[in-house]
């Protein structure tokens, strides 16, 4: 059974971008546009794994991953946050709410896959 990715980002390009590798690469697909819709749109989905941008409207990645580590079937679940930020600060609030890596774009296709299955069980 293929294993579910779930792909947050407001530029419909990136989205588009990361949601095509993963599927090449075996993954189903669900993409959101920010936060909120993401969060609106997991409702009985198994999730393996989470992909999320940081700087979106309505709900940013953050506030994001705090409201998914609070869902007891997404406790564990890892998340990866594909971001343009890369300051230190910015990866230590992400680590403390709940992100299990970091990847700045412009990201290399390869890398983005070999993180994905670092830290996918």
């Amino acid at each position: 059974m293929a294993k579910t990715a779930l792909i947050v980002d407001d530029s419909t390009t990136m989205r588009q971008m990361v949601a095509f590798t993963l599927r090449e690469a075996g993954f189903e697909v669900i993409e959101a546009e920010n936060g909120q819709d993401a969060l609106n749109k997991i409702g009985s989905n198994k999730i393996n794994i989470v992909i999320t941008d940081l700087n979106m409207p309505v709900m940013d990645g953050f506030t994001f991953i705090k409201n998914v580590r609070a869902m007891p079937a997404l406790k564990f679940v890892p998340i990866l946050m594909l971001t343009t930020e890369s300051q230190l600060s910015k990866k230590e609030q992400g680590k403390a709410a709940g992100a299990t890596g970091w990847i700045v774009k412009p990201f290399e296709i390869e890398k983005l896959l070999q993180t994905i299955s670092k830290v996918l069980p």
